[in-house]
């Protein structure tokens, strides 16, 4: 089980935020949400979005930190990705 997360780069609604990832399925992506505390309704699509200041938080969870290119990579290689419509 891994799941993956970039840096908080991406801002929005006044904050700086994080892509949360698995490169397996969205049943783990869930499950390790749900395990970490991270909301339902942070699920976007194909990841959670998860604000600067609960980063440590899936890091401690066992979340392994990449850079941006990296999360992207691996969520379309493992056939996850799901573009805006």
């Amino acid at each position: 089980m891994t799941v993956y997360i970039d840096p908080p780069i991406w801002p929005g609604h006044g904050r700086m935020w994080s892509h949360l990832v698995s490169d397996t399925s969205y049943e783990e992506l869930h499950a390790f949400a749900a395990a970490a505390g991270f909301p339902r309704r942070a699920f976007d699509r194909d990841h959670y979005d998860i604000p600067s200041t609960q980063y440590d938080t899936a890091v401690r969870a066992g979340a392994v930190e990449v850079g941006s290119k990296e999360l992207l990579h691996r969520l379309t290689a493992a056939g996850l990705r799901r573009r805006k419509r």
